[in-house]
């Protein structure tokens, strides 16, 4: 990144791709909800997102078995609310459907100030909503225990108490006629892993037949930033295609449609992840739909569940929710870790992640972890640098005669060009020698700024000083101005470009910088900073050392 030129065009390129993705959240085409049907307004009051159809719940395998209703009822009705304090969680569990309809992350507050409240992953308000459900599908007309029946719960507050590690709470159902549903939620010390149960009891006089379903159901974010865009949505996971996102706008056009076997589906958003797994031993068909109020549903059903008279059987999937840490969603399915998206990248970023990781266990702090990734990157490509910074200064020790030629032959840009070509041949000196080993670095570059955005580490993470959230732009923009500094410097030691309008446009350059990174996340500046000081240090030697030899 030492060279203005590329830098100019690397700018650029962000430049434009931010802007285009800030412009197609205001003014590209955005999923239009559908109108639910006249009998299905939801009445006075009831938001948007919780207007009436039940057409939230999942179609069944066999297309002759009921299919999913419309209802007068709310989408999201209230029940009584069960609350779970956990190590990790503030969790509201509602009777109504058994869905988890909040989540709080008390290890994630949600900004560095005194007193500030833990994030919110998990919501059912009027303006956001994200909610995990789940529930059984009947095969038979009549009750069903689905989100939207009610249960009941022993008590209506949890803790994990000092020396527990397991929390378990159950909710109970019944249709009045011997069959009994205990649906149970296990929440477990130090994880972000939640166990759904499913116990069946038949009592009655028939056998019962249904289908486990797992369901996310989400609106859009109603505020992120304009700069530094991630996604959210919807994603899916399989064996054979691997990490596939289902955004909102895909769920608009087209339902999902497909059979997997040892997958997962989730909703993820910048940081943090809401991810079903189930059995990865049997097949489940994963869905996607889009309804009315911009609500998003992914999930999964699985095969029947067979209870026969006086029998029992239980069926169980697994619920992460929480951030994306790589290690630990690892261990929880394969391939959940890709939900920390470094997208085409991804082969150069998981390495740099790695090492930046191994660095910090050393060290301590994130902001030097940076510090020393960056001196061993720049370490890695010191002789392609050194390569660069010859090239520039055999160049910049050309630069009069060159101005000179331009002097002599004026218009006459053939001429020109010759004896330009004439004078490297003879002087044994590459135009393009300080361009191309740069851009070879570019990738790297590009990697890191995916490692730095993506990794929740880097969430609310001190360096030092005024720098206390690496993951947020400099509050006093010292560290863009410092940056500016440098890339000055850097283009004193640089050959002086011929074409005057070419040099005013190197001098607005930093200024353009400047301005561009004062926006970014420290991190990235930090990186950059450093990067540009080893980069001076180094170049400044080099044009020395060169310029003593010719004289």
């Amino acid at each position: 990144m030492d060279n203005p030129r590329v830098l100019l065009a690397i700018a650029l390129s962000f430049l434009v791709l931010l802007l285009w993705q800030a412009w197609m959240q205001d003014y590209g085409p955005q999923p239009q909800p559908t109108s639910p049907p006249p009998s299905a307004t939801a009445p006075q009051g009831i938001p948007e997102h919780a207007q009436a159809p039940q057409t939230d719940l999942p179609t069944t395998h066999d297309d002759s078995l009921p299919q999913p209703s419309v209802s007068e009822t709310p989408v999201l009705p209230e029940g009584k609310k069960v609350k779970v304090v956990t190590d990790l969680f503030r969790a509201l569990i509602d009777t109504r459907g058994g869905d988890l309809r909040e989540v709080d992350l008390l290890k994630y507050p949600v900004s560095l100030k005194p007193g500030s409240p833990p994030f919110k992953l998990m919501e059912a308000g009027t303006e956001q909503l994200f909610i995990a459900q789940s529930g059984l599908r009947a095969a038979a007309k009549g009750p069903e225990p689905t989100h939207h029946a009610t249960f009941s719960a022993e008590r209506l507050a949890y803790r994990l108490d000092a020396g527990k590690e397991v929390i378990e709470v159950p909710l109970r159902w019944s249709d009045g006629k011997g069959l009994e549903v205990t649906k149970t939620y296990r929440f477990h010390r130090d994880s972000y892993v939640i166990d759904v149960e499913f116990h069946v009891r038949n009592d009655g006089s028939e056998g019962w037949k249904a289908q486990p379903y797992y369901q996310l159901q989400r609106t859009p974010l109603k505020t992120t930033s304009r700069l530094l865009h991630t996604y959210t949505g919807g994603v899916l996971y399989s064996p054979q295609e691997k990490y596939q996102k289902i955004s909102f706008s895909d769920m608009q056009e087209t339902n999902l449609n497909r059979e997997i076997t040892g997958g997962w589906a989730a909703m993820i958003q910048h940081y943090f992840v809401g991810a079903w797994i189930p059995p990865g031993d049997q097949p489940e068909r994963y869905y996607s739909r889009a309804l009315p109020g911009e609500r998003y549903v992914i999930g999964m059903i699985g095969p029947s569940m067979n209870v026969a008279a006086g029998g029992q059987q239980s069926r169980e999937a697994r619920l992460f929710v929480g951030p994306k840490l790589q290690h630990r969603m690892e261990a929880v399915a394969p391939g959940l870790e890709l939900t920390v998206d470094y997208g085409k990248l991804t082969f150069i970023a998981e390495p740099i992640y790695w090492l930046l990781e191994k660095i910090h266990s050393l060290v301590g702090n994130w902001g030097l972890s940076i510090v020393f990734l960056t001196i061993l990157i720049k370490l890695a490509f010191f002789k392609l640098s050194d390569t660069s910074y010859k090239s520039m200064a055999n160049m910049r020790k050309l630069a009069p005669r060159l101005q000179a030629l331009k002097e002599r032959y004026g218009d006459d840009k053939q001429k020109l060009n010759q004896a330009m070509m004439d004078m490297y041949k003879k002087e044994k000196v590459n135009p393009l020698g300080g361009c191309l080993p740069v851009l070879v670095q570019i990738p790297v570059f590009i990697a890191l700024y995916w490692v730095l955005l993506e990794s929740v580490e880097m969430r609310q993470a001190p360096f030092m000083l005024w720098i206390q959230n690496l993951s947020s732009p400099d509050p006093y923009f010292i560290l863009p101005l410092i940056m500016g500094v440098t890339m000055l410097i850097q283009q004193k030691l640089n050959p002086a470009p011929m074409d005057p309008m070419q040099a005013k446009v190197m001098m607005v350059l930093p200024v353009v910088f400047t301005v561009f990174f004062a926006f970014f996340p420290s991190g990235l500046v930090l990186y950059w900073v450093v990067n540009n000081t080893l980069s001076i240090a180094q170049q400044y030697v080099i044009t020395r050392r060169v310029e003593a030899a010719a004289g």
